[in-house]
């Protein structure tokens, strides 16, 4: 289902036009209007009530309305015409475009890929995973730099070569004793 479509609306539309529209659908399609309204009538001014109202959720809120068109544009660019998801806002869209009139408006998706990583590069999981990485790096570092200095105060002037080899001298004069 189409939202704009079910309010009448091009994709460029603001906020008011939305409001407006969904003003107008409601009072047509509202369930008190038609309560005397014949059964089959009565049930399809239902329907389209809620389709309207849920239409107005997702599109009145600019949240959802971005997920909702970031969702969209992904389900045209998508070469095979499979939708990945839809973010819990409406009954998702129908499957049934040909491949080649779903990937056309958008060329090969290279834009809704860059736009999918930065997604993810900015949800909270990946942030708090890449502090904790940083955190790690940034603990071996000063430890590796506190070893040396411990190193330097205990040995002065000698490097870890020198060391060795004084060790070794010491144990070759420890054998012969």
């Amino acid at each position: 289902m189409d939202h704009y479509r079910v309010l009448g609306l091009s994709r460029e539309a603001t906020r008011d036009e939305i409001k407006e529209a969904f003003r107008k659908l409601a009072v047509k399609y509202h369930p008190d209007k038609h309560s005397q309204s014949p059964k089959t009538v009565r049930e399809d001014a239902t329907l389209r009530f809620k389709q309207v109202s849920e239409a107005y959720e997702v599109l009145g809120d600019d949240l959802k309305r971005s997920h909702y068109d970031f969702q969209y544009k992904n389900y045209n660019s998508n070469k095979y015409g499979r939708s990945y998801s839809n973010y819990g806002y409406g009954y998702g869209y129908d499957n049934t475009r040909s491949a080649s009139a779903s990937a056309a408006p958008y060329g090969d998706g290279v834009v809704s890929k860059f736009e999918i990583a930065i997604r993810y590069m900015t949800t909270r999981a990946f942030l708090l995973n890449c502090a904790f990485a940083g955190a790690l790096v940034g603990g071996i570092y000063v430890i590796d730099k506190c070893r040396e200095e411990i190193w330097r105060m205990h040995n002065s002037g000698k490097s870890f070569e020198e060391a060795m080899e004084s060790i070794e001298k010491a144990k070759a004069h420890k054998d012969k004793i």
